[in-house]
């Protein structure tokens, strides 16, 4: 839709990995004559979630000086502007017409295109607050609770409650750390029992306690000792974190269309990642309907798709790029010095790698350069 300036207004919400990547391809490709971009963040930076579960347990390095990276030097070819603040609903004109966000302050931005990556809520350390003042302030308390504690349970068997077990084991070698997860194995069954069983025993290698098929239901503020629900005491526990129930941030797109939303919080999008019945409205990321694990590769994916359909929707063409999902692919580091992965070698032929590859790939340095480099800070 062209306003009353005839410019078309490109809007992007969420400035994570699919919002921020979207953004900088996007400005690469709009005419300044024709377009605007705008992306709409709650934060005036990036978090880099891959280096998060490390942050949080260690001073060391320092991460939070290059894992939280502004977002200043985005976009390119002079388009594009970032506005730091929420978005609390969204008004169409019509199906096809564009509309307005409307942000917490009052103000209304006009789209022509919208693009949603709004990104999952976790609860826990990995809970951020939006000001870089207090994103600080909450990275070093998680540090002096975990700095603190003599026996940490972490609640979840998931990649971030394997990987902040390993980083406060690896940190503290002497600490008691107990990992409490729900099923059977490690992680959840879109990884073969192979790969889950290859990380169990590096995980239990690393002198983390695994305790299987059982839960922690209430967790505790300030005592010491905690029951798991099958029975298990752990009397000298006094940290116990909580490494699930990640959420879909999806709570705006219901002031578009409350049916979007699945029961599951995710938003419906066709194969072009459009909403259904909202042409021009876009979804990537965490919070998209699609049967995948939900990581930070597999947003940057969706971006390709996204960008494409949108200059094609600019320009008044079909919407020719598809998404077609891929394999499921992790690497997980347990500490510094290794981890498990399983790896698409080709074809969907995945592999299951160990240390040596984890710590090169992933363990070592967490792509933290890689990924400022991405948001347009050379090394």
């Amino acid at each position: 839709m062209a306003h009353s300036t005839g410019l078309q207004h490109v809007v992007i919400v969420g400035g994570g990995v699919a919002g921020a990547l979207a953004a900088r391809s996007l400005s690469k490709k709009l005419d300044p004559s024709r377009h605007t971009l705008t992306l709409i963040n709650s934060r005036p930076c990036f978090i880099h979630l891959t280096a998060s579960a490390r942050m949080v347990v260690t001073p060391e390095g320092q991460l939070e000086d290059r894992a939280i990276v502004p977002l200043d030097r985005l976009f390119q070819h002079g388009i594009g502007t970032l506005k730091v603040g929420r978005v609390t609903s969204i008004v169409e004109t019509g199906p096809g017409r564009g509309g307005v966000v409307v942000l917490e302050d009052g103000e209304r931005t006009p789209y022509s295109i919208l693009i949603l990556a709004l990104g999952n809520s976790w609860p826990g350390p990995l809970h951020f607050p939006d000001s870089v003042q207090d994103l600080r302030a909450h990275i070093n308390e998680w540090r002096s609770r975990f700095e603190r504690s003599r026996h940490v349970v972490i609640v979840g068997g998931g990649a971030v409650g394997i990987e902040t077990a390993g980083e406060v084991k690896h940190q503290w070698p002497d600490k008691h750390v107990t990992l409490v997860h729900s099923e059977s194995m490690l992680l959840n069954d879109a990884y073969p029992e192979k790969y889950r069983m290859a990380l169990e025993r590096r995980v239990r290698a690393g002198g983390i306690n695994v305790v299987l098929e059982d839960k922690v239901t209430t967790l505790p503020e300030g005592t010491i000792g905690v029951t798991t629900t099958r029975g298990i005491h752990l009397a000298d526990a006094d940290l116990v974190v909580q490494a699930y129930g990640a959420r879909p941030s999806t709570e705006l797109i219901a002031t578009l269309d409350r049916e979007a939303i699945t029961p599951q919080g995710h938003v419906r999008v066709s194969k072009n990642l459009e909403l259904p019945d909202h042409p021009g409205v876009f979804a990537a990321g965490d919070i998209i309907d699609w049967p995948e694990q939900k990581q930070a590769h597999k947003a940057v994916e969706h971006v390709p798709v996204v960008v494409t359909n949108a200059l094609s929707y600019l320009e008044g063409k079909p919407l020719r790029a598809e998404y077609k999902g891929s394999p499921e692919t992790i690497v997980i580091p347990v500490g510094k010095d290794g981890g498990a992965g399983l790896v698409d070698i080709v074809g969907g032929i995945r592999v299951v790698v160990g240390d040596w590859i984890v710590r090169n790939v992933k363990a070592k340095d967490l792509s933290v350069d890689r990924a400022r480099e991405t948001l347009g800070y050379k090394r």
